[in-house]
This record gives C-alpha cells, sequence and structure tokens, in this order.
C-alpha cells in the first residue's frame, strides 16, 4: 500500500518558509576543494558538470571516477594561476613601478638597435626568474606539483 504524505498545517508551511528563507541552499562538495580567494566556489561544479554531460555516467563508479576527473582538472588550472603567479613575481622583481627595467642598459646597446620594450620585458623575467631560482626551490616544487598533477589527471582520464 503506498504511503500517502500527511497534510502539512498552514502553520508548520509558514515555519518551513521562514526556516527556508534563512538557508543558504545545499553546500556544494566543491566548497571542500576550492581555495579561497582564487577560486570561484562553483568552478569544481562546472568542470564535473560538464564531464557528466558529456560522459553520462551509468553508475556510482563511474560518476565518482568523473569527479576525480573534475578534481584533477582543478588541479591544473591550479598550476597555470601558480605559474602565472611565479613569472609575474620573476618580472617584478626586475621591473620598476612604471615597467621600466630597475637596469641600467647603456645608450651604446640601446640606441639605434631597435631593442623593443618586449625584449626588455623578456630579459627582465629571465633575470627575475634566474635570481628567484637562486634564493628558492619554489620553481623546482612547482615544477614536481605540475608534473604529479598531470599524472593524476591522465591516471584519472585513462581509469575512467
Amino acid at each position: 500500500m503506498p504511503h500517502t504524505p500527511k497534510p502539512v498545517s498552514p502553520a508548520r508551511a509558514a515555519a518551513n518558509r521562514a526556516n527556508a528563507a534563512h538557508s543558504t541552499g545545499p553546500l556544494s562538495a566543491a566548497a571542500s576543494f576550492s581555495v579561497i580567494h582564487l577560486e570561484d566556489v562553483e568552478s569544481l561544479d562546472n568542470l564535473k558538470a560538464d564531464l557528466v554531460g558529456l560522459y553520462q555516467p551509468g553508475n556510482s563508479q563511474e560518476l565518482f571516477a568523473l569527479e576525480r576527473i573534475a578534481l584533477a582538472q582543478l588541479a591544473l588550472l591550479r598550476c597555470s594561476a601558480l605559474e602565472a603567479g611565479f613569472f609575474t613575481s620573476c618580472v617584478n622583481t626586475t621591473l620598476n613601478a612604471d615597467g621600466s627595467a630597475c637596469h641600467f642598459y647603456p645608450d651604446d646597446v640601446t640606441r639605434d638597435t631597435g631593442v623593443a620594450q618586449a625584449q626588455i620585458r623578456s630579459y627582465s623575467l629571465a633575470d627575475g626568474f634566474q635570481r628567484q631560482a637562486a634564493k628558492s626551490n619554489g620553481w623546482t616544487l612547482f615544477l614536481r606539483y605540475q608534473a604529479q598533477t598531470e599524472r593524476l589527471y591522465r591516471r584519472a582520464v585513462e581509469e575512467f
């Protein structure tokens, strides 16, 4: 015999509406994996939704595999953000606030040679990179993290 729900009293319905008005909604699993001030909390949900739409998982194990792929994709995006931050930091250590190089370039080096601003910035990037690499192992750790992230992504895709 099917279960028939009891009707909700007007008082109970009003209490439910009042509680719902205070609710922030269901929490996404992505909230546990997002980095505050770096990522939109919905980015993982969007990656997962794209994968689910593309692959149409047929069971919970396939859905779990797609979640692993989405997490790996998010980590790859973090690698890109981290790399951009590292390079920005490198350039910032060798450029003035107005974008000019901190280094003095003698006139005989730059005069009539067509040295473009882009070339000076490239030199500044390389110089900043060398300075930072000499001071810490941040780049080494970043490259290790990036390689591990790429392996995790490939493994997640292959296992799916």
